[in-house]
């Protein structure tokens, strides 16, 4: 029934009890016609709109790290980007033809959103420094959601670009060169050291606390990694939960899968005049006694087993420092992870990585 006809009908009619009923069907079909109609919304209810002038926090940012003459030097550039300049331009252009959302465009009100130094500038704070997402914001001019999404796209990119390079397994002039000098170093066929390091996981889930928490009694996530004497990663897998220890996380690991396969690159080497084919990685006691891993001592007697095992301990030691530089370097893999998701730490594992 129209308003018209409704209109018609009350108009005509005298009695107040019509009255009332045409009224109360006036009302219906008024109620009925808001449910039919398509809702719009706007702007988020008691959401604070903050003018944060990002113009003028770009044109800031600009003068003091990116100018010619900048208010910050070089020095510290290097020490507060953990890199120094010309890298940091090298990311920022692959990262923007990777993905345009760091181009820096107009909204629909013809306004200058974010430059690709600003949000390039946040995500290295908060990867180098491990800051949460909204202390960034009073300096760079960046909301803290906006902040988080730079992040997530950011380590994303870093990945897709630079991990192939900087991800992958050594080839076979990687291989020689290894091999030649931890010749010179003592251990010939060797191609690195292994290790786990656990990250701990702050806003883990309470339902799988108990399966992330082990001997550290907190949550926490695991990396294990090879690294060589020039602190390189050549394997990182990262995700396990901390409960487990470095034999469970061998046997899930990806470490020994080409050779599994048979697709392993040919090593030969001789040690005292034997003749070996098989490369091996230095290892501490908890893993297995294979061929593939040379253990230290526990209990070395005489002088001959003393120095080997010294020398075993020394070597091996280049996983751990490859750890103490990646947590210094990038404090974010330092402290207690923040995020709720394993994916996004995942990714951000890795960008640190590389």
């Amino acid at each position: 029934m129209t308003h018209n006809r409704l209109a018609k009908m009350l108009f005509n009619n005298d009695s107040d009890d019509e009255f009332h009923l045409l009224a109360t069907m006036i009302k219906e079909e008024e109620m009925a016609n808001e449910d039919r109609t398509p809702h719009r919304p706007g702007s988020i209810p008691g959401h604070a709109v903050i003018r944060r002038d990002r113009v003028q926090g770009n044109d800031r940012l600009y003068r003091d790290y990116f100018a010619d003459t900048p208010t910050f030097g070089l020095r510290l550039f290097r020490r507060r980007f953990r890199m120094n300049r010309p890298l940091f331009f090298h990311i920022q252009h692959a990262v923007e033809a990777y993905d345009p959302y760091f181009v820096q465009r107009r909204d629909a009100c013809g306004a200058l959103g974010l430059s690709s130094l600003q949000k390039n500038s946040a995500t290295f704070r908060m990867l180098a420094y491990g800051v949460p997402t909204d202390s960034v914001d009073e300096y760079v001019r960046i909301s803290e959601s906006t902040a988080i999404e730079s992040l997530k796209k950011f380590v994303k990119a870093i990945i897709a670009v630079f991990g192939d390079e900087y991800l992958r397994s050594p080839n076979s002039s990687d291989i020689a060169r290894l091999l030649e000098i931890n010749s010179a170093r003592g251990f010939p066929g060797m191609l690195g050291s292994i290790d786990c390091m656990h990250w701990k996981w702050k806003n883990c889930p309470v339902a799988w606390q108990g399966m992330y928490s082990g001997h550290i009694h907190e949550p926490t996530i695991i990396l294990e990694a090879v690294a060589s004497y020039d602190l390189w990663i050549w394997h990182a897998f990262f995700g396990l939960p901390g409960s487990l220890n470095d034999i469970n996380v061998l046997e899930r690991s990806t470490v020994f899968k080409n050779l599994a396969e048979g697709r392993g690159p040919q090593i030969n080497y001789s040690i005292n005049g034997h003749e070996y084919t098989m490369r091996y990685y230095l290892a501490d006691g908890i893993y297995p006694s294979w061929s593939t891993f040379v253990k230290t001592l526990s209990s070395p007697q005489g002088n001959k087993n003393k120095h080997f095992a010294a020398c075993q301990e020394s070597a091996r030691k280049d996983v751990e420092r490859a750890f103490g530089v990646l947590q210094s370097r990038f404090a974010i893999v330092r402290g207690p992870a923040r995020f709720w998701d394993q994916e996004t730490l995942n990714y951000i594992m890795k960008a640190c990585i590389i």
